[in-house]
């Protein structure tokens, strides 16, 4: 739930920068696209919230050394993708 908590928010940036017509590398990086699109006050996320919903792209995607995302950190990212959504529509 967390990984596709983060895609939503990845392709929603995604899909305004296409929209403006910006350019953008192929990343993960939620903080970057925020930044990209200058949207850093509007979804209302935290640096860290930002770092947190990058690292389920990335850390949580492919089996490896780390926690399991819990039921609540996992309701949260959602949460968090709500509020970007609302922001960007």
């Amino acid at each position: 739930m967390a990984f596709h908590a983060q895609q939503c928010v990845e392709k929603y940036l995604k899909s305004l920068l296409t929209l403006r017509a910006v350019d953008f590398p192929r990343i993960h990086d939620v903080e970057e696209l925020v930044a990209l699109a200058g949207l850093e006050r509007q979804t209302g996320l935290s640096v860290e919230e930002q770092r947190l919903l990058t690292d389920y792209a990335t850390v949580t995607r492919y089996p490896g050394d780390y926690d399991p995302v819990s039921l609540s950190e996992a309701r949260r990212a959602v949460t968090l993708a709500r509020r970007v959504r609302t922001a960007i529509r």
